[in-house]
């Protein structure tokens, strides 16, 4: 609500405090409205409202336009972070200041982006982890929503680089277990966002436990990654699964055809995508296997 809309009305008609609440309220009331915020019942402020010549949805105007705004911006960055384009997060993210974000949802969407952003950049590392304690400590601190296990990935990836893994692990495993709870969840169609973050968890996880070399849910995890992209059609993380696939098979020995299988799918698949970031570690990892194979012989 835009506050400012109501005050501006009530001054250009130079209508006094005293004269506008006269029949409808207390000034105190009004005062308070005006000043603090304090928003009286929807029948006292309509009636304020009518008699400055607006509708409460008149207040919400800005409001509206703001919040649609930055749900915008948000899903875009939630697409760049996908595609691993850190620069054009950085851009976008820019754009907005958290103090001004008053949906719940939206601020946690914030958050959990910008957190991920400076775990994945190992720039401002402690910042990412205030951002997620925001979620886990504030903003859900009944850990309801998926943005929960979102910050849990990233308090892993934080332990993770900083190569403590039995704190990185607890993390992991408390997404590991919702992902299994939730694993047959389907959601309704146009909710692109929703089955994003599940595969940003489900991608982060699977890579975790590679570095750990638990193959067994690392494959399961890719394989449940790779199966949602295909049944919901969404290609962003496609090319960097299949990469995961390639580097599981390395490690497990897998034939040589089948490995250059995976990392031809995950080049194509970048490709396609425009990501040029996992189409160069397709090219050292094949390298750094051309020449352990070679060095097999």
């Amino acid at each position: 609500m835009d506050i400012n809309i109501f005050i501006e009305r009530r001054k250009s008609l130079k209508i006094s405090q005293v004269k506008l609440c006269k029949g409808i309220c207390t000034q105190s009331t009004l005062s308070k409205f005006e000043n603090n915020g304090r928003i009286p019942s929807l029948a006292i402020l309509s009636k304020l409202c009518e008699r400055l010549g607006l509708s409460v949805d008149d207040l919400y105007r800005n409001s509206i336009a703001s919040t649609t705004h930055m749900k915008s911006v948000l899903d875009r960055t939630e697409s760049e972070l996908m595609m691993e384009s850190y620069s054009n997060v950085s851009k976008s993210l820019s754009e907005i200041d958290a103090d001004e974000i008053h949906n719940n949802s939206l601020k946690m969407q914030y958050y959990y982006q910008w957190g991920l952003f400076n775990a994945l950049k190992n720039d401002k590392i402690e910042d990412s982890f205030y951002s997620f304690a925001r979620i886990l400590e504030d903003l859900d601190e009944k850990h309801q929503t998926i943005y929960t296990y979102l910050a849990y990935v990233g308090l892993g990836l934080y332990y993770s680089k900083m190569d403590l893994m039995k704190e990185a692990d607890f993390f992991f495993e408390k997404v590991w277990d919702y992902i299994n709870i939730h694993k047959d969840e389907t959601f309704q169609k146009g909710s692109v966002n929703v089955y994003l973050r599940i595969l940003t968890i489900v991608f982060y996880t699977a890579e975790f436990y590679i570095k750990t070399e638990d193959y067994v849910k690392s494959n399961e995890l890719v394989f449940r990654g790779i199966k949602l992209c295909s049944e919901q059609h969404i290609t962003y993380y496609l090319p960097r699964l299949k990469f995961l696939s390639a580097k599981i098979a390395i490690n497990e020995n897998k034939p040589h055809k089948e490995i250059e299988d995976l990392l031809s799918e995950s080049l194509a698949f970048a490709k396609i995508n425009h990501n040029v970031a996992i189409e160069s570690r397709i090219k050292t990892l094949r390298e750094k296997y051309d020449k352990n194979s070679s060095l097999e012989k």
